[in-house]
């Protein structure tokens, strides 16, 4: 068997492959990694049915001034630049060099393949969210009556976050916001794990706050994947606070804006959102108010009349007890009258004493006692010279003679 060197194989193969393959192919594949230094330099992998396990890997190549246009085709496209985890159909030609072995390079892309792969990512996430129950979660939050304490996720650095905050401090109603940032990179490959883990540690003291806002401080539109990815989307849908965002998309709403309590476009759009609904709450409170006042002044009004009517009511009643009592009294008082002494004297009847005492029977007197008798007019005195009995009171004394 004839030996060679080895650059006399890579040549051997190098031409074997130009003489049979194509000028180009459209490849399907999946960047696993992508790296910009004037030129693209891309890793391709092949995964069939998008499981984990890698079929087949290549090194890709797009040169500077292809990829400047490929680029900004596919953004303007697809709303999003080429990123890493990207399904992508490109148009490919392979390369081998001795030194640098095999690798291709890109000349164009269709970015309607990787719109379709991410409306299914997209719609699959969806329809898994739904499936385990968590999709209208949020919805079961209720506000608070008064916003104060906001936990806030978003780059520290970005203008809509001052956009944000500015907005709650120079309100017209002078209320009083307590936020509180917990920041995160909001774009890019790294977003979803950063949002995750600011999501952790508002969730430590989520006691402490009223509701969460989830806002991506300006910036492009592009490099937005992460708010349609699961595991954030999940992580959203089931904080405990109910989740306000306002993460800029203009085209579409993304699943996190989905499973939000509240979706809006903008941070700013966000804090107007809580302004309007402090100062709604607090037009219902006064109006509330207002009630219970008008209540009130109805309640005591009419237990003030209630209390008048009472007050003449008893006033009546204590009036006829008074006037039943005078007539008693005036019974009373004539009764003693009829039954008085001079009464009994003014009737010719008089009252004979000795010592004193009431004269009653005749036992009560001797011959030689003094008496006296009592008349309206005056009184008799006497001395008892003898005493005599009626005869129909046989066995009785009368009263003794006067001397």
């Amino acid at each position: 068997m004839r030996q060679y060197s080895l650059t006399e194989l890579c040549t051997y193969i190098q031409d074997a492959l130009y003489q049979n393959l194509e000028s180009a192919y459209w490849v399907r594949a999946e960047i696993s990694d992508i790296y910009l230094k004037q030129h693209a330099y891309l890793e391709l992998v092949d995964k069939p049915d998008h499981s984990s396990q890698i079929t087949a890997k290549v090194r890709a190549t797009c040169w500077a001034n292809t990829y400047n246009m490929l680029s900004a085709y596919f953004m303007q496209i697809t709303g999003h630049s080429l990123t890493r985890g990207m399904q992508v159909l490109v148009k490919v030609t392979v390369q081998f060099h001795p030194v640098y072995g095999l690798s291709l390079n890109i000349e164009d892309i269709d970015p309607q393949y990787t719109l379709g792969d991410l409306a299914r990512q997209r719609q699959e996430t969806i329809e898994r969210l739904k499936k385990e129950g968590v999709l209208d979660m949020q919805q079961m939050h209720v506000l608070p009556t008064l916003i104060r304490r906001i936990a806030i996720i978003s780059a520290p650095t970005a203008a809509g976050y001052e956009d944000f905050c500015d907005q709650l401090r120079s309100n017209a109603y002078h209320f009083n916001f307590q936020p509180t940032l917990f920041p995160a990179i909001m774009q890019g490959e790294s977003a979803e794990k950063s949002q995750i883990e600011a999501l952790d540690k508002v969730l430590e003291h989520y006691q402490d706050f009223d509701v969460l806002v989830v806002i991506r401080g300006g910036g492009a539109t592009t490099d937005l994947n992460c708010f349609d990815s699961y595991l954030l989307s999940a992580a959203y849908a089931q904080a405990p606070l109910p989740v306000i965002t306002g993460i800029g998309h203009t085209k579409d709403i993304s699943v996190v804006d989905m499973v939000a309590f509240k979706s809006l476009k903008t941070p700013t759009a966000v804090a107007e959102y809580i302004i309007s609904h402090n100062a709604e709450q607090v037009e219902r409170l006064l109006t509330l108010q207002h009630r219970l006042q008008n209540v009130t002044h109805r309640f005591v009004a009419n237990k003030r009349q209630e209390l008048r009517l009472r007050q003449q009511q008893l006033l009546y009643a204590i009036k006829q007890i008074i006037k039943r009592q005078q007539q008693q009294l005036l019974f009373y008082d004539k009764t003693i009258d009829l039954h008085s002494p001079e009464a009994i004297f003014r009737r010719g009847y008089s009252l004979t004493t000795i010592n004193g005492q009431a004269v009653r029977d005749l036992s009560q007197l001797t011959k030689g006692d003094v008496i006296v008798t009592h008349l309206l007019s005056g009184k008799i005195t006497s001395t008892v010279d003898r005493t005599q009995t009626y005869p129909h009171e046989k066995g009785k004394e009368t009263t003794p003679s006067e001397s």
